[in-house]
């Protein structure tokens, strides 16, 4: 047997980034309820019969990490950040601006100190661990410690955060407490995969980008000194956890609608993310041009895994299965090839609108993923 059918820890040769298209069975309940016509009970009912199916989907398409799909979320960002204490949901003027599109306008702001206790997506994890099969693994996602702290600046919560937390260190801090206690009751759950979903370094590529085109000498040392500030954040959170628990990241440049938020290759970010951040795999966007070349992935250490998100998840139209190939192995050059994992680039719904895609294709994205992956590796 080879190492492709006996790899028992994520990442794996072929593999999701998380979400999945919402059934229209669970959008009308959401619709009802968000109407009041339907309870909290009839909400979940949906949801649980949903996530059940769903399940059993991703297992019969032969995935080994497989998730609740964020069926319960509306958001694969706020929903997390509102079930944490000291923070509650509101409405701004704008939502995200997308390439073109803006979002709904949700948000977060602060009420209190932060912490991380009984967190809601525990009780949703131990739901899909009791219906996954018992040699399948449940991944859970949640947004990373960085996108909170990126939540709060945008403009309209900067004075909203510094109210509670004038000091930013006692911000920060907090925030990587309560992410702590979180992933503690996850494991405790039984929880052994764990990922991080970032925007913030595709954001900052982007920022980057924009700075350099302006004026190629523009001073990005406000820039650097972010990223190394989310580094930090990031990397307390997910410290002194036990060792058999696997904390991966996906890097995103925005997935809302079949949209995107931001653009520029991982150079500007490599040396941090790449050489720092204490994950065991990263799950990258590398579905278009927006990504950049495959050069940063040199920074990467040997022994951890890239995830190359080469099928995108923005479209139903399938990609060439050599172009793919060929692609994996030009990634190789720069990272071993035994280290390398193939995903479609995101999720199929980061948000409960979706991206523009049938369910049907979805899932023959998913099965080109794992015909891919096993002409490469097995």
């Amino acid at each position: 047997m080879t190492e492709f059918t006996t790899r028992t820890t994520s990442p794996f040769r072929y593999d999701i980034v998380g979400s999945f298209l919402r059934p229209q069975e669970l959008k009308e309940a959401r619709a009802k309820f968000a109407k009041g016509e339907i309870s909290q009970a009839d909400l979940t009912a949906v949801e649980d019969k949903t996530i059940i199916e769903l399940i059993k989907q991703e297992e019969a398409a032969g995935l080994k990490a497989v998730t609740d799909g964020e069926f319960r979320r509306s958001y694969w960002h706020l929903d997390f950040f509102w079930g944490l204490h000291g923070v509650k949901h509101v409405n701004l003027k704008h939502g995200y601006f997308f390439h073109d599109e803006e979002t709904r306008n949700d948000s977060a702001q602060i009420t209190g100190k932060i912490s991380g206790e009984n967190h809601p997506f525990v009780e949703h994890f131990k739901f899909t661990r009791a219906h996954a099969s018992a040699n399948v693994q449940v991944k859970q996602t949640i947004p990373a410690p960085a996108q909170f702290l990126e939540e709060f600046l945008r403009p309209e919560n900067q004075a909203n955060a510094k109210e509670f937390y004038p000091n930013q260190d006692d911000l920060d801090h907090d925030v990587a407490a309560a992410y702590h206690q979180v992933i503690e009751d996850l494991y405790a759950a039984g929880c052994r995969t764990l990922q991080l979903d970032d925007c913030t370094w595709g954001i900052s590529v982007n920022a980057f980008a924009n700075l350099k085109k302006k004026d190629p000498n523009a001073d990005v040392s406000q820039l650097e000194a972010l990223q190394e500030r989310f580094l930090k954040v990031n990397n307390a959170a997910i410290a002194d956890l036990p060792a058999d628990l696997t904390v991966n990241t996906h890097v995103c440049r925005g997935n809302y609608h079949s949209t995107w938020a931001a653009a520029g290759g991982y150079g500007p970010v490599a040396d941090n993310l790449f050489a720092q951040e204490n994950v065991t795999a990263f799950y990258l966007e590398y579905d278009s041009e927006r990504a950049g070349g495959f050069e940063p992935l040199s920074k990467v250490p040997d022994d951890k895994y890239v995830v190359l998100g080469l099928v995108t998840s923005k479209s139903g139209e399938l990609e060439d299965k050599k172009e793919i190939i060929n692609r994996i192995h030009e990634a190789a050059q720069f990272h071993p090839l035994d280290h390398l994992c193939l995903s479609p680039q995101c999720g199929f719904a980061s948000t409960e609108e979706g991206n523009i895609l049938t369910e049907e294709q979805q899932w023959k994205k998913i099965a080109l993923v794992q015909d891919i992956a096993k002409e490469v590796w097995n």
